[in-house]
C-alpha cells in the first residue's frame, strides 16, 4: 500500500501542475499571436524581440528563433524553428511519461500486494487449518483491497495521462502553425523589400 500511495501523491502533484501549466493563455500567448499577425516590416523585428522577451515557453521561444535568425533564407529559418520546436515539446510533455508509467504499474502493484496477501492466507491455512474462516476471509479481503487501490490510483491517472497528451498534440499544432505563418511573414517582407 506505501508504493501505491506515493504513486497516488505523485500522479496528483503531476496533474495539478499540468492543468496549471497547460492553459490555453499560458502556452499560445495571445501578445505573441498579435505581434506575428501584425508583422509588417523588417522594423518590426526588434519590437517582436522586446515583447517575446517579457514571456517564457515555447512560442515565444520558437518566435525569438525565427526573428533572431531573419536574415537567413526561408528553408534555414523553417530547419532552426523545427530543432528549437523538437526541444519546445518536452516542456510542453514534461510528467507525463511518469503519469503513463503510474497509470499501469498502480494495477501492477494492486496484484502484486494481492499475491502477497494470499501467500499470507496460505500460511495461515498452513498452521491453523481451513477450519478457521473468520482468519481466512480476513486475510482475503485485506490482500483484494490492494488491487482495488491500484485500480481505483491507475483508471484516472490514464484518462488525465491521454487528456494531458491530447491537449499538449494540439499546443504543438497550434505552435507549428504560428511559426509557419511568422516564417511566411519574414519571406514575403524580405521579398517585398528586396524588390523595391
Amino acid at each position: 500500500m506505501y508504493p501505491l500511495a506515493l504513486s497516488s501523491f505523485l500522479a496528483f502533484a503531476i496533474i495539478m501542475e499540468r492543468f496549471i501549466t497547460l492553459r490555453r493563455n499560458k502556452v499560445i500567448i495571445p501578445e505573441i499571436i498579435n505581434v506575428i499577425e501584425h508583422f509588417k516590416s523588417l522594423k518590426d523585428v526588434e519590437l517582436a524581440r522586446n515583447i517575446c522577451s517579457k514571456f517564457t515557453g515555447p512560442l515565444p521561444n520558437l518566435v525569438r528563433v525565427g526573428l533572431d535568425n531573419s536574415d537567413l533564407e526561408r528553408i534555414e529559418i523553417k530547419e532552426l524553428i523545427e530543432d528549437q520546436g523538437r526541444q519546445e515539446v518536452r516542456q510542453l510533455e514534461k510528467g507525463l511519461g511518469i503519469l503513463e508509467t503510474i497509470a499501469v504499474i498502480s494495477p501492477l502493484l494492486g496484484l502484486l500486494g494481492t499475491v502477497l496477501g494470499m501467500i499470507q492466507v496460505f500460511n495461515v491455512i498452513k498452521e491453523q487449518g481451513i477450519g478457521q474462516a473468520a482468519a481466512l476471509s480476513g486475510g482475503i479481503s485485506e490482500a483484494l483491497i490492494t488491487t482495488v487501490t491500484g485500480l481505483f490510483i491507475g483508471i484516472p491517472v490514464l484518462i488525465f495521462y491521454n487528456y494531458f497528451t491530447k491537449k499538449a498534440e494540439n499546443f504543438v499544432l497550434d505552435i507549428e502553425k504560428q511559426s509557419n505563418y511568422l516564417i511566411q511573414k519574414l519571406h514575403n517582407i524580405k521579398k517585398e523589400s528586396s524588390g523595391a
